[in-house]
């Protein structure tokens, strides 16, 4: 590190004309509801909806010559692939992208209209470990050049310009809040702030499926995480960079891990509230407003929404999440009583007034009969659960809580 110079300042210099300068929004319900002069720092906003494109370009930018004629690889699902996209259709160069073969068809078609007839798209392997395994061999082979989606000081220095924009924007910025996936924007970004103001708060969030970097904090090194919960795609990476691990440790002061239930619920307030459309890995500096409140309060506080592409598909599935996550969803297996009007009597006596069945199915027991019920209920409160399971109780209903068998949930729900 003692050799290394970053200049985010000449990195902002060059990505003047190519990346959008986000606004800083100022968000009045967020500041009056943590007692805190709240911003909102909208890489949503930029030319690809994410931050990547900084990273990506500063680094394709300072090839020389020769490595430009050559061209250039990467491996990337989603946000990187789509910041070299459109470096290489703006520079007027090659570029080989490696996605995995389950990557969704909408992202590969937006990686595809960023080059602009400039990228080829390699579909390959069914993991992102698999797909890199393939670009790295590829680039060997063809004499190009690799970018990195993070552990690279060119690309965070790029990542860093995210924090030259702040403290231009907002010179008081007393606390910022980062999400953590590789660490290439909490290492530069973090970097460039702690430069110039050391008594700054940092505080970095994964998701808890994904504690990559907090494990390597507490291993005191990059240790590759053996499973994860990719759900947070953006964020979801087993193994942090060393060069970004070296600089998170240094300037980070806390690193907050968010359940994935609480960032669909942000998601979804944010658009409900806001008309504010993030990503999961978008949301993780907002989700964890909770979790660090009191170290927050009374500062000017800058939260980074780091990218906006989600997937109108997946809404379902964010809205499930959420309302598992707020206790205000249950499934259950209900063995009904063998008796005439049971299941009359589990809707008009069991079921509360604000309670409804969103899913109901038997479970085949042979081709003429029928066992037990999976059962999905929305609540109207949380509260209202345990006087459910009472009512439950007392009508006699054998009843197996799945939300309570992480192994039996994912398999029947």
């Amino acid at each position: 590190m003692a050799d290394v110079v970053l200049d985010f300042e000449a990195a902002s210099r060059r990505l003047k004309d190519i990346v959008k300068r986000t606004p800083l929004e100022y968000h009045v319900g967020l500041s009056k509801a943590y007692e805190c002069e709240l911003y909102l720092k909208r890489e949503d906003l930029q030319v690809v909806r994410s931050y990547k494109l900084r990273g990506a370009y500063n680094m394709i930018s300072q090839l020389n010559a020769d490595e430009l004629s050559r061209g250039v690889v990467c491996a990337s699902a989603g946000n990187h692939a789509q910041g070299v996209a459109f470096s290489c259709n703006k520079m007027g160069i090659k570029g080989v992208i490696f996605m995995p073969e389950i990557t969704p068809k909408q992202k590969v078609r937006q990686t595809e209209m960023f080059g602009n007839g400039h990228v080829e798209i390699i579909l390959v392997g069914d993991t992102f470990d698999d797909c890199l395994m393939e670009a790295l061999a590829y680039t060997e082979t063809h004499l190009m050049t690799f970018i990195p989606p993070f552990d690279n000081y060119l690309i965070i220095e790029g990542q860093g310009t995210v924090g030259v924009e702040i403290l231009e924007d907002l010179p008081g910025v007393e606390a910022v809040i980062m999400p953590v996936g590789g660490g290439g924007l909490s290492a530069g970004t973090g970097t460039f702030l702690k430069q110039h103001n050391p008594n700054i708060l940092l505080i970095g969030v994964e998701p808890d499926g994904a504690p990559s970097m907090l494990t390597a904090f507490e291993h005191g090194g990059p240790v590759s995480l053996l499973d994860i919960n990719r759900f947070v795609d953006g964020a979801a990476v087993k193994t942090v960079g060393k060069l970004t691990y070296n600089l998170c440790r240094e300037v980070l002061n806390d690193m907050l891990t968010v359940p994935e239930g609480k960032v669909c619920t942000t998601i979804l307030k944010l658009y409900n509230e806001d008309a504010i459309v993030v990503e999961p890995a978008g949301a993780l500096s907002v989700a964890a407003l909770d979790f660090c409140k009191d170290k927050i309060k009374g500062k000017k506080v800058v939260c980074v929404v780091s990218g906006g592409n989600n997937d109108i598909e997946r809404m379902q599935e964010i809205k499930e999440k959420s309302l598992l996550y707020e206790g205000l969803k249950h499934y259950f297996i209900i063995k009904f009583p063998q008796r005439p009007g049971a299941l009359k009597l589990f809707v008009n006596n069991v079921l509360g007034p604000g309670d409804d069945i969103t899913r109901f199915e038997f479970i085949k027991k042979t081709s003429k009969e029928s066992g037990p019920a999976l059962v999905g209920i929305e609540l109207k409160s949380a509260d209202d659960y345990p006087s459910l399971l009472k009512r439950m109780e007392e009508h006699r209903f054998d009843v197996i809580e799945l939300n309570r068998d992480q192994t039996l949930f994912e398999f029947l729900v």
